[in-house]
Parts: C-alpha cells; structure tokens; sequence
C-alpha cells in the first residue's frame, strides 16, 4: 500500500493530537502536553489558524506528520517557514516518509517565497541529527532556544511596579 501525505483536516485533530502525544513519548517530554485535540482544532481551523499540518496516511492508518507555522527573519527581511514538529511512527521509519514530510516543507517554503525553512532538533536526538544533515541541513551549533513559560511569563508580562 502506498503512502499519501494530505493537509490536515478538522476531522484529524484527534489523529494529529495522538501523533503528537507519540512524538511526546518518543522525546521523553509527555508531561509538557497539556493541550487538547479541540484546542488543536482551533489553531489549525479557527477564524485566525496560525499553524497548518500535514499527515502521512498509508490506508486510514496515519503513519507521521509535519507541523508548520511562518516566522520572518528580519535580516532578509523575509518570511519563513518553520517546521515545529516532524514525526513518524517508529514502526514506519526507514520508508522515506519523514523526508517526504520535510521536502513537503521546503516545496511549500520556496512556493511562498520565503527565505529560510528552519527547525529545532534535540541536541540528544543523533538519528535525526545525522538525518537533517545528509538532507543539507545545518545544525547551527551557537544558537540556543530561549523559552519563557507559566508564572514566568505573567510575571514578565504584569505591568511594572511604581518606583
């Protein structure tokens, strides 16, 4: 049977969110996962959808997905595409689908004309590392990703205290 990749629909929230409780388990990062299907729902086919998904079929079995949000960088003073989360299920590796996956990006990148396709990797993760790279990616080695989250963030956020 042949593997079909189709953008997400309404309907496969619930399929994409198992895919994305998968790839949680796989990054030993479950207890980060506190959305829910229909709160995936919405960001993908709200009124204002900021991400856009794409899942791997092979039959009515989904077997991976992509997820997708723009970004721009402001020294080419153009947009682009960022791949936040690519996964395949263990079971379907090795079958070029994670490539399709990620090839699928860069063909949506160029259509649109964006300057940079780009993701984050796990600094642990040497499969996909050695994956990114015999696909032309460059692990940038001096950047790190900095995160706010929770208490933090509405502390950062509250209006200064008069001094």
């Amino acid at each position: 049977m042949s593997v079909r990749i189709a953008a997400a629909r309404p309907e496969d929230s619930g399929v994409l969110f198992d895919l994305i409780r998968a790839l949680a388990e796989y990054e030993k990062l479950t207890h980060l996962v506190v959305g829910t299907p229909d709160d995936l729902r919405r960001e993908l086919f709200g009124e204002r959808p900021v991400i856009e998904a794409v899942v791997a079929w092979e039959g009515d079995r989904a077997l991976g997905f992509a997820l997708f949000f723009q970004n721009f960088s402001t020294f080419l003073a153009r947009r682009g595409l960022y791949l936040e989360d690519l996964f395949v299920v263990p079971e379907a590796r090795g079958r070029g689908i994670g490539k399709a996956l990620i090839r699928l990006g860069a063909r949506m990148a160029v259509e649109r004309g964006c300057g940079r396709y780009e993701w984050s990797v796990l600094d642990w993760n040497t499969p996909a590392i050695e994956f990114y790279e015999s696909i032309g990616a460059i692990v940038m080695p001096d950047w790190r990703i900095c995160r706010i989250t929770g208490e933090a963030l509405d502390r950062l956020a509250a209006p200064a205290a008069a001094s």
